[in-house]
């Protein structure tokens, strides 16, 4: 139940408008335990921890059909052409942008483009990163045919000569060339085992093959940035570099491909000329002496790349024509076959879930976008709360949900079953909010006469 315990004047004075209509879980918690735990009642003993998961679960679900729980973000879209989906998010009602009179123009979803995982791969058109690697005998430097960036320390290297259970300890990038340096998993030097030579084998073809420790497939690189000219110490998780020109590409969330850095770095923060990173180096090196490769993975796929800058679709009034002029009447026959949910001009987009990103066509870049979507109305301690006109069905579903789970409350369960979804039947139509005036309004459309 509720009190009021302010006067008309604080509430007008405050913030929280329209805020009776709600209860919060937390009360709804403490007047189910009133009114249904104890002696003599449905449920004679449960734990309060008990009551709080299955009123969360609860809310849920109720969230989900029921309660009036739609959010929305307005963005103006980036450059990529992408938006983030929101913390809380779990299914969007509609999607749209806003022209310059404020009116929603509403964007479909595509099913004929995707941005699935690019996966490496070599000239032959196999699923390995291959490089030509000139081997000298005795040592464990080999300088390869160009520039690889997206060979990481750590990497297995495979090839003639090489001894198994090599891993790549060290890269370095200088006039398009990349060289990298050999080791063992104990982190020792390795050498090329040539039988029966003892000299350089240089200006020979050796293709040499570079797989992913865990032997996982390589993915093509997002960005890949070679950073010379910084320092770091044993104590510290930063990075320094010279300017902050220097590190402008280092982005957060990025390899960091290192010998002296543990495999699996990551770059946590940048600011200014100091990136942090997720683990300790091993080794300190100072006084600008360090070159680092920066590796973002994996990279956006072909398909997405050509949608991106597609502008088939474009509103831009230079490319595109009002579908409601008589424009399309000399097109005779032109226009048959055209399919019903591409014959638009606002826009198309599709949703990522793997990376969490909603991807939009050419013509909505720069726009500003609108995105209204569905929570569980668990995000946050002030969205847990529920409509008065379902309050009922929250208990309904608790005290259902708690005899399911318990031997001694099997008897009551068709009861309950039968009350709970009587109580959210019920809740779904009071806060359908159907007013008959207005259903009247709407109708007086259908006495409406079409000429023929």
């Amino acid at each position: 139940m509720a009190l009021l315990t302010q006067t008309q004047q604080d509430y007008y004075d405050g913030d929280d408008f329209g805020g009776y209509q709600f209860i919060s879980l937390e009360t709804i918690i403490n007047n189910f335990t009133v009114a249904y735990v104890g002696e003599n009642k449905i449920i004679p003993k449960v734990r309060r921890t008990d009551i709080a998961f299955h009123a969360q679960r609860a809310m849920q679900e109720l969230s989900f059909d029921t309660f009036k729980s739609v959010k929305s973000q307005e963005i103006t879209l980036p450059p990529s052409n992408t938006m983030v989906l929101p913390q809380d998010y779990v299914n969007y009602t509609k999607i749209c942008w806003v022209d310059g009179n404020g009116i929603e123009r509403p964007l479909y979803p595509t099913r004929h483009t995707s941005n699935p995982i690019p996966i490496l791969q070599n000239s032959n058109g196999e699923y390995k990163l291959t490089a030509v690697g000139d081997l000298v005998i005795n040592s464990d430097t080999i300088e390869l045919d160009g520039e690889y960036k997206n060979i990481q320390v750590g990497m297995r290297v495979t090839g003639p000569y090489i001894p198994i259970g090599t891993f790549v300890a060290s890269t370095s990038n200088a006039s398009n060339i990349t060289t990298i340096t050999i080791e063992d998993n104990n982190g020792a030097s390795v050498n090329p085992t040539i039988p029966g030579s003892a000299t350089s084998i240089g200006n020979v073809d050796t293709t040499l093959t570079f797989t992913r420790r865990n032997r996982d497939l390589v993915l093509e690189e997002e960005t890949a940035v070679v950073v010379e000219n910084l320092d770091w110490n044993l104590t510290d998780f930063k990075i320094t570099a010279n300017a902050t020109g220097d590190i402008t590409d280092v982005k957060v969330g990025m390899l960091v491909s290192h010998d002296n850095f543990p495999v699996g770095t990551v770059v946590t923060n940048v600011s200014g000329t100091t990136i942090v990173v997720s683990e300790l180096p091993d080794t300190a090196v100072l006084t600008n002496g360090g070159e680092v490769t920066f590796i973002s993975t994996p990279g956006n796929s072909t398909a997405w790349n050509n949608y991106k800058v597609d502008d088939t679709n474009s509103t831009d009034d230079a490319v595109a024509f009002n579908h409601d002029t008589d424009i399309y009447d000399l097109n005779i026959g032109q226009r048959y076959g055209l399919e019903p949910q591409m014959a638009q001009g606002n826009g198309t987009y599709y949703i990522d879930n793997l990376k969490g990103l909603i991807h939009f066509s050419s013509n909505i870049s720069g726009k500003t976008v609108i995105l209204k979507y569905i929570s569980d109305g668990l995000g946050t301690s002030e969205e847990m709360v529920v409509h008065k006109m379902a309050e009922e069905a929250m208990y309904k579903c608790i005290a259902y949900a708690i005899l399911s789970t318990t031997i001694s409350g099997q008897a009551l369960i068709p009861r309950f079953r039968q009350e709970k979804f009587a109580a959210v039947r019920q809740a779904k139509l009071r806060l359908s909010n159907v007013k008959i005036d207005e259903l009247t309004q709407v109708m007086r459309g259908k006495s409406k006469w079409i000429k023929k």
